[in-house]
């Protein structure tokens, strides 16, 4: 055993309550059906803290509902989120400490999500050296509505295995129980631990830790990472017969199910596993997903839609933001293509952005003029009958506007960016 007892005493005591206490400010986040934000929060609990503390050792204490939010999921549908009031999300916080150093040693080196030292570019590096050790199929598993579906008792009976304070167990059962309230209206939940709270994905990783020992018992390359798994074998007819034989031990054991519609046996470059895929070759090397492609096109085009008024420093700097973040997850990539079509992707959009802004043909005449062009150039360009898309992969915008001028105004390149990150070299 390590670090501090799994009590409820060590839970509230005033250095894991001080350490909660500035992990959830750090993490800022909405407020709850309480209505109260961060400073508004400690303010309260200056004077309430002493009777919340009374009430958690004595089992007396009730969580309040958490709050419904509905965000879309990157691939389509729509992700549930729970958020407790801050008070709650201190001392969910709390517990996660101290459960945290309990169960993380006894979890799988296979197992990557919500671990401290452990990373999702980190289970991306292992799906890879899977393939490359030739285990060249991939199940890939989706567990269907995970979150909504936990079943409280399985979960319970694995908590118990290794807390023995009922105290502490029947707090977690009744934040595990907590209502959700959506537009005023509080609906009782029987199963499930919605996203947002900070104890949800500890106690994600202590349930699929069983699915976890399966997998290590039969002797399967796998990776996890939260409610994503995949798992590596040498043949379609043998992803098969591991599909449906751990589908049944996920509905018999852990109650939970596997969604058809979204799992599958398939080549790992014809699937994607957090956001990257990778290609065929013998020693494969890892390339950005099309999905996640997409989807930074998408967020891409509703910047520029927001920026058609704006000057386009501001907007390269924007994106700059947007661009930085996404390269930091991605720059495992090792098809550096990718990076090469969306920087001219970029420039392209840039460059249509300004088509647009010129409007009236005088206009686009006149700064075309400015930016080098002849007169008898600009005219032509000008009266063409082509769209603002058509225009910005022509020669005559990319003789006025050059990708120097948009690197001045701020602009990463993505391919240079790439090359200077440690995991590239």
């Amino acid at each position: 055993m390590s670090g501090e007892p799994m009590v409820l005493e060590a839970v509230v005591s005033r250095e894991n309550m001080q350490r909660a206490w500035q992990r959830v400010r750090s993490n800022r986040g909405a407020a709850g059906v309480d209505g109260l934000a961060i400073d508004q929060t400690a303010e309260r609990l200056r004077d309430d803290w002493p009777r919340i503390r009374e009430d958690l050792l004595e089992g007396r204490y009730a969580p309040q509902p958490v709050r419904r939010v509905d965000i879309p999921k990157p691939g389509g549908g729509i992700r549930t989120l729970g958020i407790p009031t801050v008070t709650d999300r201190l001392i969910q916080q709390a517990i996660a400490q101290v459960l945290q150093p309990h169960f993380d040693p006894m979890f799988s080196a296979s197992s990557f999500g919500y671990r401290p030292g452990r990373s999702a570019k980190d289970a991306v590096k292992r799906a890879r050296d899977h393939i490359a050790a030739g285990y060249r199929w991939m199940v890939d598993m989706d567990l269907a509505k995970f979150f909504d579906r936990v079943n409280h008792d399985v979960l319970m009976a694995r908590l118990a295995r290794r807390i023995e304070d009922k105290r502490l167990l029947g707090l977690i059962r009744r934040y595990l129980q907590a209502g959700l309230m959506a537009e005023g209206l509080i609906s009782p939940r029987r199963q499930g631990t919605p996203q947002g709270g900070p104890l949800s994905p500890l106690l994600s990783n202590i349930l699929l830790d069983d699915l976890d020992k399966e997998l290590e018992r039969r002797g399967h390359a796998f990776v996890r990472y939260a409610d994503d798994c995949s798992i590596f074998v040498r043949s379609e007819r043998a992803g098969q017969r591991v599909l449906d034989s751990v589908g049944r031990f996920l509905e018999k054991r852990l109650r939970l199910q596997v969604n058809p519609a979204k799992s599958a046996v398939a080549r790992p470059w014809k699937r994607s596993f957090l956001g990257y895929t990778v290609t065929t070759h013998r020693k494969p090397r890892l390339k950005v997903a099309r999905q996640s492609v997409q989807r930074l096109r998408l967020k891409v085009k509703a910047l520029m839609r927001q920026g058609r008024g704006r000057r386009l420093d501001q907007v390269c700097g924007e994106l700059r933001v947007i661009l930085t973040g996404w390269l930091n997850y991605f720059g495992l990539a090792e098809v550096r293509s990718t990076f090469e079509q969306l920087d001219g992707w970029l420039r392209r959009r840039l460059r249509a952005v300004l088509w647009r802004q010129w409007k009236r043909p005088a206009t686009r005449r006149r700064r075309l003029i400015e930016l080098g062009l002849d007169d008898a150039r600009a005219w032509k360009s000008t009266v063409n009958g082509r769209g603002p898309w058509w225009n910005a992969g022509a020669s005559h915008m990319n003789q006025a506007i050059p990708t120097r001028y948009l690197r001045s105004l701020g602009l990463v390149c993505l391919v240079e960016e790439h090359r200077r990150l440690p995991c590239a070299s």
